[in-house]
């Protein structure tokens, strides 16, 4: 089963965080094989959250995954979602064809109530990771979240349907870890 993770930052909490980066990584490195992509979101250089994909055997063991973690233990983090996830394009943000570096990179999620959305056609190149935020048992459609490849915020925020979303969001986001 895949899980989305977003940890969003406690407003301070960056030295906090930066003291703390070896624990992290070294604790996302014994996931190294279930990681489907991973990545702080950022607004301009500073750091306002982590985003993990991991593939996991239930939501207890993604429960645990997020809240174990060792920016979450020591206070850095202010909330954290946890979600099953569907890889729609099947690969991870290692395969992704545009590479780890170029252009700007989001975050974006929309929460909403009704049927998944696809991937939009033409923009699978830019895409690094999609798929539908489900409930815990996989039942239930919740919104959408995608790692993408955009000129800017606003094209970023384009890849969703805002009608069908009660709110979209868009956060800057790059490729995490040293994988």
């Amino acid at each position: 089963m895949e899980f989305f993770c977003y940890h969003r930052d406690r407003p301070g909490s960056a030295t906090l965080r930066e003291k703390l980066v070896e624990k992290h990584w070294s604790y996302m490195d014994g996931y190294a094989t279930q990681l489907i992509a991973r990545g702080p979101t950022l607004d301009g250089g500073t750091a306002t959250g982590s985003v993990h994909i991991v593939d996991l055997p239930d939501p207890a063991a993604a429960r645990a995954f997020a809240f174990d973690e060792p920016n979450y233990q020591a206070g850095v983090y202010r909330d954290v979602m946890v979600r099953r996830w569907r890889n729609l394009l099947g690969r991870t943000m290692w395969d992704f064809p545009g590479g780890r570096e170029g252009g700007n990179r989001y975050l974006v999620i929309g929460l909403g109530a009704g049927e998944a959305e696809e991937p939009p056609p033409g923009r699978s190149d830019d895409l690094i990771a999609y798929g539908p935020l489900l409930s815990d048992d996989g039942g239930t459609w919740l919104g959408t979240a995608a790692l993408i490849r955009a000129t800017d915020r606003d094209a970023a925020r384009t890849l969703l349907d805002a009608d069908r979303y009660a709110d979209v969001e868009v956060h800057a986001w790059q490729f995490g870890g040293r994988r």
